[in-house]
């Protein structure tokens, strides 16, 4: 029996839209070009977008089959990350292929699989007719490679939306749905730290001369979490605690302790398991992720660089925490050392579980699935749902991507039940948002 969904995909993962490095303009332009002929074809209008620079943006719109529905943007991205090694895969990674109920492709599940039937249901519902509301698409070629343009068009656009959907997220498990309410920021440093012209010899120096690596370990000291795990106050400020309705679904997710023993981490501190959920989505946490400095041998070195990341609870305000941050680091740096600070800065966000636009799409989850969804945090970051969310617009973080889909890895893949799940969701989505 024909599938035109599948078909679709199929046809779409043929295009290597690589964003991250060995990509080409060609390529990328296709898959966005793609995105606009099915509009068009379903009877609405679209264009790849290009006056914010970068790669191009795929924009198009489809009508409601009544003037006062209300507005729906869907987003998603076309972009794919490189492949790594071609013999790490067990076949081309741009020649789909049908295993086992899986589909192998890059980006069979980021993004391509996972947005496709919010953009197949809604041209399949213009085309009959039945489109119960309007629908912005919104489809970038950047996110991989962490560029501005769909920020810069989303900035200057004046329309906005009654509520938007983003399916580049997960299932709680293989047979529990979810829906994202919080995504947290991030505070990214890199730290440099001098204390001479050059490296000295220990033997002649040592005990005497600064060593800008003893110097470093006394900055990042001033900012590590405590032995169980916790950022110092000032890091932790503004920090939303977590609804009761959010707290009544994570006892239903699988344990802490299992999902960190399931990937070979070891918890931080005894409990930190047991508190998995809440830590990740509603807590702030400091990590230190590279330190470059010295040589194998008797030196003192004269620099030293760390690289640390700060993920922002909701609730958090970046600069604040940034302020504070370059502060303790300030206060720590002994004098006749320099110490110099860049950063990068992203949103957290966070969104009511008992908005309007949130019960709706909660009940039409669970009317597609046959299972109410869990409402979760990530620990990670969509730098687009906090810009949606600045702008009053309420979106709908979900998706039906699994572990074991080895998303940016050799052999990512994509559940063809995963497939139909976002297909059958999509639908009661739109239904469910028309009465809003």
């Amino acid at each position: 029996m024909a599938d035109p969904l599948l078909d679709d995909l199929l046809d779409w993962l043929r295009i290597p839209s690589i964003s991250t490095g060995g990509g080409l303009p060609a390529d990328l332009l296709r898959a966005a070009e793609w995105v606009c002929k099915r509009v068009i074809a379903a009877g609405g209008t679209a264009a790849p977008v290009t006056e914010h620079g970068g790669n191009p943006i795929a924009y198009g719109e489809l009508a409601a089959s009544r003037e006062d529905a209300p507005t729906v943007l869907i987003y998603g991205h076309y972009d794919v990350q490189a492949v790594g090694p071609p013999e790490d895969w067990d076949s081309d990674p741009f020649e789909p292929r049908i295993e086992g109920g899986r589909l192998y492709a890059r980006g069979a599940s980021d993004d391509k699989g996972n947005f496709l039937p919010l953009l197949h249901v809604a041209c399949e519902m213009a085309r009959a007719g039945e489109l119960p509301v309007h629908v912005r698409v919104l489809v970038e070629g950047e996110e991989e490679a962490g560029g501005h343009a769909v920020s810069d068009w989303l900035a200057a656009d004046e329309r906005g939306a009654d509520a938007a959907i983003v399916f580049d997220s997960g299932m709680a498990d293989e047979h529990t749905p979810a829906i994202t309410l919080g995504l947290r920021g991030m505070v990214m440093t890199s730290l440099e730290v001098r204390t001479g012209r050059r490296d000295l010899h220990s033997g002649m120096y040592g005990g005497s001369a600064m060593n800008a690596i003893h110097v470093l370990h006394q900055v990042l000291a001033a900012v590590m979490p405590g032995p169980d795990g916790r950022l110092r106050e000032e890091l932790r400020e503004g920090i939303a605690p977590a609804s009761p309705d959010e707290l009544a679904s994570w006892a239903r997710l699988k344990p802490g302790d299992e999902v960190i023993a399931e990937v070979g981490g070891v918890p931080i501190h005894p409990g930190a398991g047991a508190e998995y959920y809440e830590r990740n989505g509603a807590d702030a946490s400091l990590d230190v992720n590279f330190v470059e400095a010295g040589e194998p041998r008797t030196v003192l070195a004269g620099s030293a660089r760390a690289v640390l990341s700060i993920r922002l609870a909701p609730g958090q305000d970046p600069a604040v925490i940034d302020a504070a941050l370059r502060r303790l680091l300030t206060e720590a740096t002994p004098e006749g050392a320099e110490l110099t600070i860049e950063t990068m800065l992203a949103h957290p966000s966070l969104f009511a579980p008992d908005s309007p636009a949130m019960l709706a799409a909660r009940a039409a989850i669970e009317r597609a699935t046959g299972t109410a969804p869990a409402l979760v945090r990530s620990g990670g970051s969509i730098p687009i749902v906090a810009e949606l969310a600045a702008k009053g617009i309420p979106t709908i973080v979900s998706g039906f991507a699994l572990p074991d889909d080895d998303i940016h890895a050799p052999n990512e893949s994509f559940r063809l039940e995963s497939l139909r799940l976002g297909e059958a969701a999509a639908r009661e989505l739109f239904v469910g948002l028309a009465r809003l």
